[in-house]
């Protein structure tokens, strides 16, 4: 994965804007949509990192695994990936029920960046894949409602900072892998609560689900309600190969009905998954047939892969929207995942009723609906609380620290002292004596913390830059924006350092619609930084993330001979790198050098960081030349 980026933060997710709604669009939903819709949007990424220090050079490498098994069923589960399940293998027909991408690619979808494809992920925090994506949790073996073993994945989820854990287990003699899974609030206050299961399945499918309508959601950002699987275009949108461009089918399933979702392939056998009631939506997920959607899937895995679709499930009807949870309440439900066979003549035909009951009732005799409500009320009463028994892998020690400042009992997710280390201690400290204690000489500062107790303690400690530049940054995350700049004033004064401050400040600046002084602000810091940098890797990462955004300030103020300047003091192996190649590109352009920029386009480079639905390659491409983009830059994902 390589380093986290070691700048804090300080904006809204990059990718927002691929999930907005208009205001129009908005006005015309139901009312508890809209209100999900609008309930709680991030105002950063605070207080995890964004991780961006992955690359694009492949070689083999060894991961931890988790196998769960039993006489039908073959589990594999990477525990320091988010828990994702890898593989689900199905004995009897030596089948394999989801796509799994055989390399690990990150690819910048996740909130915070690092993200691969494949499998079944478990994303709760806010819209789109969890932070968690590419960072270990916590896995121990538990005993499971029938008295064999269970894995337990958990985990303290930072952007809403809630507990949660995915409880894995296999039946003796099931073809079902059961997934309990609860999401808990300790505190007072009501929390934000997201969740979406994720699971990519093979493209070459019909993907079933009991509605007749869906709402579409897609790259040119609108959200209405269409029929399905046959929409106004005459398309059969039930086949992902038959959408030419990126979309989201959230269907529409009425009340009472059972909630299941499949993909089938075209022999009618393949993946169901189904659940209690309380995880109401299911979704579809297509790249579309079209260059971008194409050129996207090949980066994410290797020449001749074959694509794939995912289909998910999710609290709300859409994954636009958040619900409410309760301060001292909990979400809990049960997932199941297994094979189902089909008569492909029903199942696949043009009768979209027939298809649905078909699948239904094959679902029902492999496995009643009574059969998954019995197994959650069973593994919620013996279960659900057990402390687990063998730990496997540790976590983050982020929710010991939290447990440490609260004492919140949590029973059967145990955050013990032991995970705390080195980025815990210096809150630690904080929370032990009342002082924060500043970072070594000549180190950058630690990561920060925002949660409403941190910020009060740190307004009741003694005021120095570092406990200024961290106050900031928490008063920044509520919202409280100009007690935030204030306070990085304050510490401005008698900082020895003064980068990390005036980036915080450049940042505002930016944020505020002053694009010329925070230009200026972002080369003062990066001027600070250079003059006595941070010694070896972790200060050679430090220039390049804040060259980087120093540059593209200034080119964004117009100040191209001061980029140019400062774009020279960047370190010469990080310029190496395709995101900064592509910077260059952009500079050479400012610069009135169109040859030489689209020499940096013709050598080639990759921006392995490039985000979810950016277009930015194409734009810069069409002020060089009117031919079409090259397909190597080809990631655009709504029409044109």
């Amino acid at each position: 994965m390589g380093p986290d980026n070691p700048l804090p933060a300080l904006r809204a997710p990059a990718g927002a804007g691929a999930h907005a709604v208009d205001a129009g669009t908005l006005a015309l939903l139901p009312r508890d949509m809209a209100r999900g819709i609008g309930r709680a949007p991030l105002r950063t990424l605070l207080p995890t990192p964004v991780r961006d220090g992955y690359g694009r050079d492949r070689a083999p490498l060894d991961l931890d695994t988790i196998v769960i098994e039993n006489d039908r069923l073959r589990v594999t589960v990477l525990p320091g990936l988010g828990g994702r399940v890898h593989s689900l293998h199905h004995k009897p027909t030596g089948r394999e029920l989801l796509y799994r991408n055989p390399v690990l690619q990150p690819a910048a979808f996740a909130l915070n960046g690092a993200w691969f494809s494949g499998g079944i992920e478990w994303n709760t925090g806010a819209t789109g894949h969890t932070t968690l994506s590419c960072s270990p949790l916590h896995a121990a073996t538990v005993r499971a409602p029938d008295g064999g073993p269970m894995l337990r994945l958990w985990e303290w989820e930072r952007l809403r900072d809630l507990p949660f854990q995915v409880d894995l287990w296999l039946p003796e003699g099931s073809d079902f892998l059961y997934a309990g899974v609860r999401v808990r609030n300790p505190h007072e206050h009501t929390a934000p609560v997201y969740w979406w299961s994720n699971t990519a399945v093979p493209e070459e499918c019909r993907v079933l689900a009991p509605a007749d309508a869906a709402w579409r959601h897609g790259y040119e950002r609108g959200l209405r309600r269409v029929p399905v699987p046959v929409a106004e275009d005459g398309v059969d949108r039930s086949r992902p190969r038959h959408s030419r461009h990126a979309a989201d089918w959230f269907y529409d399933l009425p009340d009472g009905r059972r909630r299941w979702i499949a993909a089938l392939d075209p022999d009618g056998t393949g993946l169901v998954q189904t659940s209690t009631d309380v995880l109401r939506g299911r979704k579809l997920f297509v790249w579309g047939t079209g260059p971008g959607g194409r050129r996207w899937q090949e980066w994410l895995t290797e020449p001749g892969t074959p694509g794939y679709a995912e289909i998910q499930a999710g609290l709300a009807r859409t994954q636009l929207e958040h619900l409410e949870l309760p301060g001292g309440g909990e979400f809990s439900w049960l997932e199941a995942y297994g094979p189902l066979a089909a008569d492909p003549a029903t199942a696949l035909g043009d009768d979209w009723a027939a298809a649905r009951t078909a699948v239904a009732e094959r679902l029902a005799e492999a496995l009643p609906r009574a059969t998954v409500d019995a197994a959650y009320t069973a593994w919620r009463e013996a279960s659900a609380d057990a402390e687990p028994e063998e730990v496997l892998a540790s976590g983050s020690g982020w929710g010991a620290l939290e447990v440490l400042r609260e004492a919140y009992e949590l029973p059967g997710t145990p955050f013990p002292e032991s995970t705390l280390g080195a980025e815990q201690a210096p809150w630690r400290e904080l929370l032990r004596t009342g002082v924060l204690p500043p970072p070594a000489p000549g180190a950058a500062p630690f990561v920060p913390l925002v949660a409403p107790p941190w910020r009060d303690m740190l307004e009741t400690a003694p005021a120095d830059p570092s406990t200024e530049y961290h106050l900031g940054i928490a008063q920044w995350h509520a919202g409280d924006r100009a007690q935030a700049v204030r306070s990085w004033e304050r510490g401005l004064k008698e900082a020895v350092a003064h980068w990390p401050l005036l980036r915080c400040l450049a940042v505002a600046d930016a944020e505020d619609g002053h694009p010329g002084r925070a230009a200026e602000r972002f080369a003062e810091a990066f001027g600070d930084l250079t003059a006595v940098p941070v010694d070896g890797a972790a200060g050679e990462r430090l220039a390049a993330a804040l060259g980087r955004e120093a540059v593209e300030a200034l080119l964004t103020a117009g100040r191209t001979d001061r980029a140019r300047e400062l774009w020279t003091r960047i370190p010469e192996r990080s310029r190496r790198v395709g995101s900064l190649r592509f910077l260059e590109a952009r500079l050479l352009l400012a610069e009135g050098r169109k040859e030489e920029a689209r020499a940096v386009f013709d050598a080639g480079f990759e921006v392995a960081d490039l985000r979810e639905g950016a277009e930015i390659l194409g734009e810069v491409w069409s002020r060089l030349t009117e031919e079409p983009l090259p397909y190597a830059y080809e990631f655009r994902m709504r029409p044109s």
